[in-house]
């Protein structure tokens, strides 16, 4: 017997967040980088009490794995970062931006941290990538794939400190979101 379904609750608040969540390398490791941005409703509100994790790999576009053989450099880089919005919607992940990793037929893919976003209202994570405006992201595969004029929604644009990079789910605007 099956139950029915239900949509990520206001518990993420509580029991998903962890101390170091948004620190994917410590505190002065050379290339530090945050990533900040806001995750909006489709009317453009923010919300509040959204999560939003990352996964990339370190800045020689090596995984913390066990099945990537050439391992991680270390120093403090686990890869894997986690973040609840504020009340006003948003989040900060420290982290460096990654190197470029190996895509279909070994061809290399542009520099990018993939994400997940949970939140209210939503039965599933839903999935997207950042690339970054100052990388060279012409040949990646995945991003080929999307509409030239929804790209914009997954280039994170840079500031003082890091890159900017928000979330919209759903509406105009809507982040690009993949089917995995």
């Amino acid at each position: 017997m099956s139950t029915p379904s239900q949509t990520v609750g206001p518990f993420l608040s509580i029991g998903l967040p962890w101390e170091d969540g948004p620190e994917v390398v410590p505190a002065g490791t050379p290339g530090a980088v945050w990533i900040r941005g806001t995750v909006s409703d489709g009317a453009g509100q923010p919300v509040p009490d959204a999560l939003v994790e990352t996964w990339q790999a370190d800045a020689d576009g090596r995984f913390d794995h066990p099945d990537d053989p050439r391992g991680a450099a270390g120093n403090g880089f686990r890869g894997f970062g986690r973040c609840p919005t504020d009340s006003g919607g948003q989040y900060q992940i420290r982290t460096v931006v990654p190197g470029a990793v190996p895509g279909a037929g070994g061809l290399p893919q542009a520099p990018h941290i993939d994400v997940s976003v949970l939140a209210r209202g939503l039965l599933h994570r839903v999935v997207t990538r950042i690339y970054f405006e100052d990388k060279d992201n012409s040949a990646d595969q995945v991003l080929a794939l999307v509409p030239e004029d929804r790209r914009h929604t997954l280039i994170a644009t840079k500031t003082e400190d890091g890159y900017r990079f928000d979330v919209r789910l759903q509406g105009e605007g809507e982040t690009v979101f993949f089917d995995v």
